[in-house]
């Protein structure tokens, strides 16, 4: 081999080191514009040391103290961690949908709301005179045998009554089935006439209901008084039920209850008023509802506000369903079914009752933030009532509903659905047994009744607060029963428990409203998570656009290095050529002694000095040609 050496000249070394400066400065002006790095370590380093966020340039600008690079980076991730568990809880304080509650007085003409007046007396119907007078003769019976009480009954024409017509011995066959009986403990049994006398203390009273497979119900009373009305109530029930227009039948006598009624000073009129009859509390009277224009109180105050005087005196009514004298008052919204049993309070005789309101509405948030109802559309409850919806209809419309589903009936107290019937024992002869059952089980929620009915978005409340005194005083009955004899027929005996007087008015011209607005909106979550940032961080929404640039190229990075390792693979790999024939093996079998001849090689290189750095002398042309042979 033989190897060339010389020396290049000045002018083009220094014109090829001039291209290879210029063809970097290009390579690097390319490499800029798309900002590749070639490794995560270069990545990585280039982030901490550019970022503007606090404590990162510390790993890399002490990597040669190891302690140190190791202390930074447990505590940087530490608070990386920290701050990110502070995101959590306020993610999860976002999305329990928090409320805040607001609470507003307003100044403005009041809307009065609606007042029902029940005389709670049971009325006896003319058209159910007869049964219910045989149900009054059972039970005087049957309170002689079991207490040795003989009840006095009204006198009536009792040789019509009495008669064994078709229905009345239908209603003592079913009194029959269904006796009032003695529990002792846990057994349940009958007394016969000539039993001796025991301690009643450790006795109790109620009745036993069956259906068709012997499986029977228990209901019983530590009171005499409630077992004889629940049982008395019960075959009553039935008796209603008989009649399909019993509801319809309107047999009030308004002017014979109300004595007066005045609102804002001016009287009253039939217009005013709708009636309705009412199983237990007997006749009853609301006034402005929204059968007329509605009252407006412009003023507070007891002379701006409705005043009635009503006779609550008993006559001719049920003394065993109703064993309190007076009148039951309900206060409610317009459009809404007065249940007098939940919300109603009762007057006393002979005392003026002053009940005070004030008027509070609550409006809630629905969506998200709470689990109302705007107008129960939406909740899998039909509704039973001819109103607009309550948490109160939806509750009775849904016993309603599963009692016809269970028991084939409807209870004779709510509403009746499509295409049934209230429940009566001549036709449904175990209904009592089913519903007894099915009320232990709604009252345990076992039917989802509580579960199923929301509350409604905006509901108005009235807040009732009640003064007595005695009416009319002593020294001004006189004259006020004689008039009220001359006006109104007022003959009865008892004066002082024939009579109460009630005044309903606002109590003051502002009434409250109860709103609820989001306590932890979309602004709230990014200015708290801004807080928490800058916190543990010091940094700007910016620097979060630094992590995201981050992750960005630390997803191409992994995309391209990908890409080169299959692409390196792929040229690693041996070509699939096409097979060898047997005549090609031989040929190239023949050539393969002459393969394995050895070359010679002749190898020639040219070996240029370069000049000293302390040496700036230009050289001679005689030294600049000089070549060695080997």
């Amino acid at each position: 081999g033989s190897v060339k050496t010389g020396k290049m000249p000045e002018g083009e070394k220094m014109r090829q080191c001039k291209q290879e400066e210029e063809q970097q400065q290009k390579e690097e002006a390319q490499e800029g514009l798309i900002e590749f790095y070639s490794s995560y370590q270069e990545l990585f380093q280039f982030f901490c040391s550019n970022t503007t966020i606090h404590g990162a340039i510390r790993l890399v600008c002490s990597k040669k103290n190891k302690m140190k690079t190791a202390f930074w980076s447990v505590l940087f991730f530490l608070t990386f961690g920290l701050m990110y568990w502070q995101f959590g809880i306020l993610y999860r304080e976002y999305f329990s949908y928090p409320v805040n509650l607001n609470l507003n007085l307003n100044s403005d003409r009041l809307t009065f709301p609606a007042v029902t007046l029940c005389t709670l007396n049971p009325y006896r119907y003319s058209a159910i005179r007869k049964q219910l007078d045989k149900l009054d003769q059972i039970t005087h019976q049957t309170l002689l045998d079991l207490y040795d009480y003989n009840m006095t009954l009204p006198q009536r024409d009792w040789s019509t009554s009495s008669t064994q017509t078709r229905s009345s011995r239908s209603l003592l066959h079913h009194v029959q089935r269904y006796p009032l009986q003695r529990q002792k403990r846990d057994n349940l049994v009958n007394l016969p006439e000539n039993s001796p006398s025991v301690d009643k203390n450790d006795w109790k009273i109620g009745f036993v209901l069956c259906n068709e497979n012997n499986d029977c119900f228990h209901q019983a009373y530590s009171s005499g008084v409630d077992a004889v009305r629940e049982w008395y109530s019960f075959h009553y029930i039935n008796i209603l039920a008989q009649m399909p227009d019993a509801k319809d039948l309107d047999e009030s006598d308004f002017e014979n209850f109300i004595y007066a009624c005045r609102f804002n000073e001016a009287t009253c009129d039939k217009a005013n008023y709708t009636h309705f009859h009412h199983p237990l509390y007997g006749n009853c009277y609301t006034f402005n509802d929204n059968s007329s224009s509605v009252w407006t109180s412009s003023l507070p105050g007891i002379n701006n506000g409705l005043s009635l005087v009503v006779r609550t005196e008993q006559n001719d009514f049920i003394p065993l369903l109703s064993t309190v004298t007076g009148a039951r008052v309900m206060v409610h919204d317009q459009n809404e079914p007065a249940f007098m049993d939940d919300g109603g309070f009762n007057v006393r005789p002979g005392i003026e009752t002053s009940i005070s309101m004030r008027k509070e509405m609550t409006v809630r948030l629905g969506g998200s933030y709470s689990d109302c109802t705007e107008d129960g559309s939406d909740v899998p409850v039909q509704n039973l009532y001819s109103s607009r919806y309550t948490e109160q209809v939806c509750i009775r419309s849904c016993f309603q509903l599963n009692m016809v589903e269970r028991c084939g009936c409807a209870y004779y107290f709510y509403p009746l659905p499509d295409g049934a019937e209230y429940c009566d024992y001549t036709k449904h002869t175990t209904w009592g047994y089913c519903y007894y059952k099915l009320l232990a089980e709604f009252k345990a929620d076992v039917l989802g009744c509580f579960h199923k009915c929301r509350k409604p978005c905006k509901m108005t409340q009235y807040q009732l607060s009640a003064g007595y005194s005695r009416w009319p005083s002593a020294v001004s009955e006189d004259w006020v029963f004689y008039m009220l004899s001359q006006q109104n027929k007022y003959n009865i005996t008892s004066k002082r428990n024939g009579v109460a007087k009630v005044n309903i008015f606002f109590e003051e011209w502002n009434y409250k409203t109860n709103g609820e607005s989001p306590a932890f909106t979309v602004v709230t979550l990014l200015s708290q998570l801004g807080n928490q940032w800058s916190l543990w961080f010091g940094s700007s929404v910016l620097s979060v656009m630094e992590l995201a640039e981050l992750v960005l190229d630390f997803i191409a990075i992994t995309f391209i290095l990908t890409f080169r390792w299959f692409r390196s693979r792929q040229k690693l790999s041996p070509p699939a050529g096409p097979a060898l024939s047997s005549q090609d093996n031989a040929a190239f079998q023949d050539e393969a002694p002459a393969l394995s001849a050895p070359h010679r090689f002749t190898v020639e290189a040219v070996v240029t000095t370069l000049p000293p750095y302390n040496s700036l002398e230009p050289r001679g042309p005689s030294r600049d040609g000089e070549e060695g042979h080997e």
